[in-house]
């Protein structure tokens, strides 16, 4: 994990606060320092930064390493040190003022974790409504109710629940295609729906992979595509791990409890499957979709023409479209053809974007 923080170098209490952060991370993650804005930016690259920690939001040096790790793509925490805090504010020029408070808003908001120093900061940080996910941990520096080898420690927890966020987002493109290839053999129940030389089974991100499906809810498939393929994935429970989510996120549910149950038409279930797809797509509805297209009661003509009727036949070629992209549905299965077009793609990204922050 590499950690870059970033720091005004003319405050001495954060100064105290990152020397002594940095000399206990360092036993577990590469660390490094940055004090201005030309230096961090050649930093952030050179070591290909996981996360950018920066400390403080009342000078520029802060401003443009939160602008820098939004541009670089780069997971970002933001430790408050007290200067959001009423009293804090009201000792700023107005201008300064009101620029923190409007411009850092978008800023913070992205931010994975807001830390504080204790419950009156955390109260305070609270009412403004930035930002929901923040954690407490005591300053070291100026109080001896915390270690600072578990103040570090606290804070590398943070950062180990950043990097199991939104890991879909963080997958090389082998594990990419070992997903795709274990979701197919979980809906098929048949290691020969797919190519083995399709990914490399040494190189896959399994912490990664096994938590992505935990978080789309799609374990059940997943676990059965992996036994199936004979993979060797290690034993990690992932309903103990925490991780952040987006504002409004909501566990997956099965395709059923959004639509109610196969009622004997088979055509009639799969144009309520695939107006809910529509509306809000996820991954297990998406999953679960596939399976019911390979059922031998799929009547294609029939479905074309329901499709047709209800002026859906763009919209869910679309969706056919993204199923041959996720799930590998084959050619022979597709009721209709696929479509790929800008409105494909945002069905595409609002699939891979939903637990991003």
């Amino acid at each position: 994990m590499n950690i870059l923080h970033i720091y005004p170098k003319n405050n001495e209490l954060i100064h105290k606060h990152v020397q002594l952060l940095v000399e206990r991370l360092r036993h577990s993650a590469n660390v490094q320092v940055a004090d201005n804005a030309k230096s961090f930016y050649q930093q952030a690259r050179d070591m290909q930064a996981d996360i950018i920690h920066v400390h403080g939001v009342n000078q520029m040096v802060q401003t443009k390493a939160l602008r820098c790790a939004q541009k670089m793509n780069i997971r970002y925490v933001l430790t408050l040190h007290g200067q959001l805090q009423p009293f804090a504010l009201e000792q700023l020029p107005p201008q300064q003022r009101a620029a923190i408070l409007i411009y850092h808003r978008d800023f913070i908001l992205h931010a994975y974790s807001i830390i504080t120093f204790g419950k009156m900061e955390s109260s305070s940080f609270q009412k403004l409504g930035w930002n929901p996910r923040i954690e407490e941990i005591r300053n070291a520096v100026t109080t001896n109710t915390i270690t600072p080898a578990e103040m570090a420690l606290q804070t590398f927890a943070i950062y180990q629940k950043v990097m199991d966020s939104n890991t879909l987002e963080q997958m090389d493109e082998n594990t990419l295609a070992a997903i795709r290839a274990i979701i197919k053999v979980g809906i098929m129940g048949d290691k020969r729906w797919i190519k083995p030389e399709s990914f490399d089974p040494r190189l896959i991100e399994w912490r990664k992979l096994l938590i992505f499906a935990e978080h789309e809810n799609i374990v059940n498939y997943t676990d059965y595509g992996i036994r199936l393929l004979g993979l060797s994935a290690p034993l990690i429970d992932t309903t103990k791990i925490a991780a952040y989510y987006p504002n409004g996120y909501k566990r997956p549910k099965p395709i059923r409890q959004l639509v109610g149950d196969y009622q004997g038409d088979q055509t009639d279930y799969l144009m309520r499957i695939m107006r809910q797809l529509l509306k809000s797509p996820t991954l297990l509805g998406v999953i679960e979709l596939t399976r019911e297209l390979y059922r031998d009661n799929v009547n294609d003509d029939k479905l074309s023409e329901q499709l047709e009727e209800a002026n859906l036949t763009k919209n869910a070629a679309r969706l056919i479209q993204v199923l041959s992209e996720t799930t590998l549905l084959d050619e022979g299965y597709m009721p209709i053809s696929p479509l790929n077009d800008k409105t494909t793609e945002k069905l595409r990204n609002n699939l891979k974007n939903h637990l991003k922050i």
